[in-house]
């Protein structure tokens, strides 16, 4: 007979449950990305703040370019690097490496490929602020760091 796994303490639940929500707002933004109507429903019930209002002015740039972006983020080595969740709304701070070797920006008339610089990071940090309020964790800032990972 196993023993049962030792459960995690609350703090680090929700904690674990800020990862995967993150997780869960990268899904909202390659959904958002890729669609030309530029509805942003479901990233509404992920993000919200500067989290928000940036990532819908990007679609939309790229929108009004022509231009949509396809393919899939993967969010990886995900580390809680601050916390209070003794606040009204818990706070977490996460740093992440995003990759978006497979997120492709292509025109959305054809659906091509569009040149990129070779020097643009496909692979990077980024540092994000998330809240626990009462529908669950939410995106409220998302920042690249600038630098490789």
């Amino acid at each position: 007979m196993s023993k049962p796994s030792p459960s995690l303490d609350p703090a680090q639940s929700a904690e674990a449950a800020a990862v995967d929500a993150y997780k869960g707002y990268w899904r909202a933004l390659e959904t958002l990305y890729a669609d030309s109507s530029g509805d942003t429903d479901q990233l509404k019930r992920v993000a919200s703040g500067m989290a928000m209002v940036n990532a819908d002015d990007d679609a939309k740039r790229a929108r009004d370019r022509g231009h949509l972006i396809i393919g899939s983020v993967s969010v990886t080595d995900s580390t809680v690097t601050a916390s209070d969740m003794g606040r009204k709304a818990p706070k977490a701070v996460l740093t992440s490496c995003l990759d978006i070797t497979k997120w492709n920006v292509v025109l959305a008339s054809t659906k091509k490929p569009l040149p990129l610089p070779s020097t643009r990071l496909t692979k990077y940090v980024i540092t994000s602020t998330l809240e626990k309020w009462p529908q669950g964790w939410v995106v409220i800032e998302d920042t690249p760091q600038g630098k490789a990972c």
